[in-house]
C-alpha cells in the first residue's frame, strides 16, 4: 500500500521524493537518512504498480527505485522506472540494485542522461549517496562508479567520441558521471578546484559542447560518456538474455541472480 509521509507541503527548493522498495526496513531508513538531510518524503510505495501511481499523484523531483520488486522479484522497478521517465520527464529517476544490470542501462538512460541515476544499495551509506540525490533530483545524473569502470574500462572502441580527451580529462569525466561536484572531484584525486575546472572545461571544449549553462554541459558531456560506452555493453550474453522492457513485461533476466 501506498503511504503519504509528509504532512504539510514542502518548503520551496526542498527535494520532493517518492521511495519505492519492497523491504520496508529499508525503506524506512532510507526515508530517515533522506529527512535529516532535508528532504521531503512525500509517498512511499512496495511495489511497481503503487509506485506509478504516487508519482502520478505527487510528481515527485525524484523516485528513487528498486530495480526488482513484487510480484515477480525481476525486473519490475526497472520497467517502471522506464516507464516513468516516459511519462513523467520532469520526475528525475534513481534507481537502486543489489547487483549489477549494466545489459539494461540502455533502456533506462535513452535518449537524455537528464534526471537519471543507477546506484548499488551498498552505496546508500556512503558519503557519495546523499549528493547523487539531489544531482538526480535537480536534473542530473549520477552512475555507480563500478558501472563506469565496466562501460569503458580497457575494451577496444569505446574512445570514438572521447579520443580527443587526455587520460586526466577521461578520469574527470568518469567522476562527473558519477553526480560528483568539482569539489569533490579535486578531493579524490588529490588536485586543487580550480585545476578541476580546468579539465572540465577542456572537456566542453574537447567535445565541441554548445557554450551554455555548465549543468547542461555536464549532462551532455556525461551523455556522451555514457553514448561512446554504450557501443560496448553489448555482447552476445548480454544480447540473448535482454528484456524487450515496452512490450515483453514477463521477461526475466537471467543474467544476475535475484538478490
Amino acid at each position: 500500500m501506498t503511504t503519504a509521509t509528509t504532512p504539510s507541503a514542502p518548503a520551496a527548493g526542498v527535494p520532493r521524493i517518492v521511495l519505492a522498495d519492497d523491504a520496508s526496513l529499508f525503506r524506512a531508513a532510507l526515508a530517515e537518512l533522506l529527512e535529516r538531510d532535508g528532504c521531503a518524503i512525500v509517498a512511499q510505495s512496495g511495489n511497481a504498480d503503487e509506485l506509478l501511481d504516487a508519482v502520478e499523484r505527487h510528481r515527485p523531483d525524484l523516485a528513487v527505485v528498486d530495480i526488482r520488486m513484487p510480484p515477480g522479484y525481476h525486473l519490475e522497478g526497472l520497467r517502471a522506472a522506464v516507464r516513468l521517465r516516459r511519462s513523467h520527464p520532469g520526475t528525475g529517476v534513481l534507481l537502486l540494485s543489489q547487483h549489477l544490470e549494466v545489459a539494461h542501462l540502455d533502456e533506462l538512460v535513452g535518449h537524455t542522461a537528464r534526471g537519471v541515476g543507477y546506484l548499488l544499495k551498498d552505496r546508500v551509506t556512503g558519503p557519495g549517496f546523499l549528493d547523487a540525490v539531489r544531482q538526480v533530483a535537480a536534473d542530473g545524473c549520477a552512475f555507480d562508479p563500478e558501472v563506469v569502470p565496466l562501460l569503458v574500462g580497457g575494451r577496444s572502441g569505446r574512445r570514438d567520441e572521447l579520443a580527443a580527451l587526455s587520460p586526466r580529462e577521461r578520469e574527470v569525466l568518469a567522476l562527473m558521471a558519477q553526480g560528483r561536484s568539482n569539489n569533490a572531484i579535486a578531493d579524490e584525486l588529490h588536485l586543487t578546484t580550480r585545476t578541476v575546472e580546468t579539465h572540465v572545461r577542456g572537456v566542453f571544449q574537447r567535445l565541441a559542447l554548445p557554450d551554455e549553462a555548465e549543468h547542461n554541459r555536464r549532462v551532455l558531456a556525461v551523455l556522451a560518456y555514457l553514448r561512446s560506452a554504450r557501443r560496448a555493453t553489448i555482447s552476445a550474453s548480454a544480447a540473448a538474455d535482454s528484456v524487450d522492457l515496452g512490450r515483453n513485461p514477463a521477461a526475466d533476466d537471467r543474467s544476475t541472480a535475484s538478490p
